[in-house]
């Protein structure tokens, strides 16, 4: 009984994967499609693995993925990770990292989806009408709270030959010319073998 445990696991985790993989816009009002990735020139191929990373620091790239919410006028850069296996070999991306690396090569650890909607929006002026004026006794909404946020994050765990995945990843970062996306952690499922590390170009 033990052994045929151990056969399901892998099996359970992978279609949980798949599942996580594609249906970033299950409990959303409007679905976002990715742009194609052979259409993209921020993306680098290694060992039959292509990832694509493009940045939405745009008031129309935003409109595209998030609908009203812009998350980069709150200090959050969403980029897009997009990644198609045309290897033989399942990948197992449980222990990927993307890292942001600007021109200085300073490097910008990804904010997990779950805490983008704690972290501090720069405040604007709220000139709602109140006892005093310019002050508002309502609270207003986070807006970096919108289930946008977590339910388009990149969270694929496995990705089986031939399929493709994508999702966002959040740094608290401005988007500077020359920055690059870093990639590792990638492992094939079979082996446990790693691959070599992808450094996408975001310009």
């Amino acid at each position: 009984m033990r052994l045929v445990c151990k056969k399901l696991m892998p099996i359970i985790a992978l279609a949980a994967s798949i599942t996580a993989a594609w249906g970033v816009d299950k409990d959303s009002k409007t679905k976002f499609t990715p742009p194609a990735i052979d259409d993209l020139q921020t993306k680098q191929m290694s060992d039959g693995l292509t990832i694509a990373a493009v940045p939405y620091n745009t008031e129309s790239l935003a409109h595209a993925a998030f609908g009203k919410l812009n998350p980069y006028e709150y200090g959050v850069l969403p980029v897009l990770i997009i990644m198609r296996n045309d290897s033989k070999e399942t990948l197992r991306l449980q222990d990927m990292k993307v890292e942001y690396i600007d021109k200085s090569r300073e490097r910008i650890e990804a904010t997990p989806a779950p805490d983008v909607k704690y972290m501090r929006a720069p405040k604007r002026p709220n000139m709602s009408p109140g006892p005093i004026p310019g002050i508002s006794l309502g609270k207003k909404k986070n807006p970096l709270a919108a289930e946008e946020i977590e339910g388009r994050a990149f969270t694929a765990r496995m990705l089986p030959a031939g399929e493709s995945a994508y999702g966002f990843i959040y740094f608290q970062t401005g988007h500077r010319s020359g920055s690059h996306a870093y990639v590792t952690g990638i492992q094939q499922a079979s082996s446990g073998k790693e691959l070599f590390y992808f450094d996408i170009p975001l310009d």
